[in-house]
C-alpha cells in the first residue's frame, strides 16, 4: 500500500480500534483455516497467494534422475576410493572407483553430502561452525498414516528441547523431531515424537545427525560444493532444496568457459555466503524471539548473542516496524513480519507515510480489504479436490 508495507497500516488501524487480527488479512491463512487451495489467476496483488509444494523427496529424486538421463546425462554408479589431483595446481583431475574405473573431468560438483569428500576432505576447505546459534544437531523421522483429508500446510510444533514437523502427503504424513543433544537425549526425543503423532506410525523413528554451518569456500579450485557438501541449515524453513537449486543456477550463470576464473570463484562464494547467512539469520530469529520460559533450551535461545545483522533487523522492527532485506534474502517482508509479530514483537511506531490517511478513512479501507480477502475463499477448492484435478489434467 503506497510506499510502505501493509503491516504499517494495520498497526495504525489497530491503534485506532480495528478489531481484526493481522492474519485475518492473509489469504493463505484464511485458505489454510478451511483446508482449501487453488491457483488464482489474477494480476491483482490483493489476491496474491504464493505457495510451495509438499512431496515425497525420495520419489522426487527418482524423477529427477530419470529426467536427467533422458536429457543425455551419463550416470556412473560406484564408490570413490581415491581422488586424484594435479601436483602443482591442486586441481582435482579424476576419481578412482573401487572397481578400478577412472572418471576424469575439468570441473567437479561435490554432492557427497555432509562428508564433503572433495571440497573439505581433499581440498581442505574449512567448515564454519554455527552450532552456537543453531544448536540442534539431531533429528528423528518417522512416517505415519495419512489423514482423511490432506491438510494444505506444514505444521511446526515447539517442544521443550526443539520442535516437531508434520508434513501431510496424499499417501502418508511425514513427521520428525529436531533437537539438541545438549539439552535432551535420543530416548526423550523419541518419546516426545511418538506421543505427539496425530496418526498411527508406519515405522520406527530413524535418527539423523548433523552439524549446522557452511563450507567457507563453496567453490574452490575446480570443485563446486552443492547441497549438504556446501553446508547445512536445519529444516525449520525447508530451505535445502532451494539452496541446491540456487547453487546450480549460480553456477550456470558463472559457468567457466576457457579455464577457471579466480574472479568468478570470488563472486560465486560471496553470493553463496550472503545467501546462507540471511537464511541462517531468519532461522535464528524463530528461536531467539520466543516467549517460552518452560525449559532450559528455550531460555538459552532467547538469551544467546545473535549475529549483528540480525540484531539490527530486530531493533529496527521494534522501533519503527521497518524490514530491511538483503539482495540474496529468499525471505521477503511478509515472512519476517509473520515470525516477529507472530511471536509477540510489537513495534512501538510505524512508517510516517501512514499518517497521510486519517483514522476513519484508514478503518474504512481496512474493512474493504478484509471483505475483499474473504471473497475468493468460498470459491477455492478443497485441497484434495485441487490435487485430484491438477494431477489428472
Amino acid at each position: 500500500m503506497g510506499f510502505c508495507s501493509f503491516h504499517h497500516y494495520w498497526l495504525k488501524a489497530k491503534e485506532a480500534g480495528l478489531d481484526k487480527s493481522f492474519w485475518d488479512f492473509d489469504l493463505n491463512y484464511l485458505a489454510c483455516q478451511q483446508g482449501k487451495f487453488n491457483k488464482i489467476n489474477t494480476q491483482n496483488p490483493l489476491y496474491d497467494m504464493p505457495y510451495a509444494y509438499h512431496f515425497d523427496s525420495a520419489l522426487y529424486g527418482q524423477f529427477l534422475r530419470r529426467f536427467a538421463e533422458q536429457g543425455g546425462v551419463k550416470r556412473t554408479e560406484g564408490i570413490i576410493e581415491h581422488v586424484q589431483q594435479n601436483a602443482k595446481s591442486g586441481f582435482v583431475t579424476g576419481l578412482q572407483l573401487t572397481d578400478g574405473r577412472q572418471i576424469e573431468g575439468d570441473l567437479f560438483i561435490d554432492c557427497t553430502g555432509l562428508r564433503g569428500l572433495l571440497i573439505r576432505q581433499t581440498l581442505g576447505v574449512n567448515y564454519e561452525d554455527w552450532s552456537h546459534w543453531l544448536p540442534a544437531d539431531s533429528a528423528q523421522a518417522v512416517p505415519s498414516e495419512r489423514f482423511d483429508k490432506t491438510l494444505p500446510y506444514t505444521r511446526s510444533i515447539a517442544h521443550d528441547c526443539g520442535w516437531q514437523w508434520r508434513i501431510p502427503l496424499t499417501h502418508r504424513n511425514g513427521n520428525g523431531m529436531v533437537y539438541s543433544s545438549r539439552f535432551t537425549t535420543d530416548e526423550q526425543s523419541t518419546d516426545t515424537l511418538m506421543s505427539n503423532l496425530d496418526s498411527k506410525a508406519l515405522d520406527e523413528p530413524r535418527t539423523i545427525r548433523f552439524h549446522t554451518g557452511r563450507t567457507e569456500q563453496q567453490w574452490c579450485k575446480n570443485v563446486v560444493a552443492i547441497g549438504l557438501a556446501s553446508g547445512f541449515l536445519e529444516p525449520l524453513e525447508s530451505t535445502s532444496i532451494h539452496l541446491i537449486q540456487s547453487g546450480i543456477i549460480r553456477l550456470m550463470k558463472m559457468f567457466p568457459n576457457q579455464g577457471i576464473s579466480a574472479a568468478m570463484i570470488d563472486m560465486y562464494n560471496a553470493e553463496s555466503q550472503d545467501e546462507y547467512e540471511t537464511i541462517r539469520d531468519f532461522i535464528i530469529l524463530h528461536y531467539h524471539v520466543n516467549e517460552r520460559d518452560d525449559s532450559e533450551f528455550w531460555r538459552a535461545m532467547r538469551e544467546m548473542t545473535i549475529p549483528d545483522r540480525l540484531a539490527q533487523k530486530i531493533a529496527a522492527f521494534k522501533e519503527t516496524a521497518a524490514i530491511f532485506n538483503e539482495q540474496n534474502d529468499m525471505f521477503r517482508d511478509a515472512s519476517w513480519v509473520q515470525v516477529m509479530m507472530g511471536q509477540g514483537l510489537s513495534p512501538v511506531d510505524y512508517h510516517g507515510a501512514v499518517n497521510a490517511m486519517d483514522k476513519q478513512t484508514l478503518l474504512s479501507a481496512m474493512q474493504q480489504i478484509h471483505q475483499a480477502k474473504q471473497q475468493p475463499v468460498s470459491k477455492l477448492l478443497g485441497h484434495d479436490e485441487f490435487i485430484q484435478r491438477y494431477t489428472s489434467a
